[in-house]
């Protein structure tokens, strides 16, 4: 669970999964939604990979990601129990 953790501890990183909460994305569509460096990007990526907040499948030329919704949700429940909210965050 460290991972997670660290995985959600950056802003920049949230926003990925944000955005991929809308719908999968290739790795060049993430990239051109921040003006960080595309190397940058990609180690944010990875660090969600390791986590298991997110999969990539090579499709082509491009690496497609999506939001690992079942553990997105686990830990959207986790933090909302944590704040005492018992109610569905979803």
């Amino acid at each position: 669970m460290g991972d997670v953790w660290k995985a959600l501890a950056d802003p920049t990183r949230r926003e990925i999964l944000a955005m991929l909460r809308k719908g999968d994305k290739n790795a060049g569509e993430i990239a051109d939604a921040f003006t960080i460096s595309k190397p940058s990007v990609s180690n944010h990526l990875n660090i969600l990979k390791q986590a298991d907040l997110v999969d990539a499948k090579k499709q082509g030329q491009n690496v497609v990601y999506s939001l690992k919704t079942s553990v997105f949700e686990d830990m959207l429940q986790l933090l909302s129990s944590l704040a005492g909210r018992e109610e569905d965050v979803l």
